[in-house]
């Protein structure tokens, strides 16, 4: 079996919740090892948070359709996070300012999306 044809069968069989947790599993990745000394190059720091701001982009666009079934107040919450990653993503980029906070609040989603 090819990759890709492996990868698409993975894809399939995971739930919504347990892709979720992949991703943010991979983009945090990213994240932690834009995070290590020696320091990474300007252009694989702007992949890192490239990848984390659209994970956050397509599940604040998820959580803004009406056909999410999630509770309003959480897909509230989703939405300005989304916006304060964007936001503090740009000011990593432009003002050197710490990493950290994004790793810690993509953790903290995978807690809350990690299997019982």
């Amino acid at each position: 079996m090819s990759i890709k044809a492996y990868q698409r069968a993975a894809t399939q069989a995971e739930s919504p919740r347990e892709l979720e947790y992949r991703a943010f599993g991979q983009v945090t990745a990213a994240l932690v090892r834009a995070n290590t000394r020696p320091p990474p190059t300007p252009a694989e720091l702007a992949a890192a948070l490239d990848a984390n701001r659209r994970l956050w982009n397509v599940l604040s666009a998820d959580c803004s359709t009406p056909a999410n079934k999630l509770p309003t107040t959480l897909r509230a919450q989703i939405i300005s996070l989304s916006l304060w990653v964007s936001k503090y993503s740009s000011e990593v980029l432009r003002e050197g300012v710490e990493i950290e906070p994004l790793i810690d609040i993509n953790r903290t989603m995978m807690e809350g999306l990690a299997p019982s």
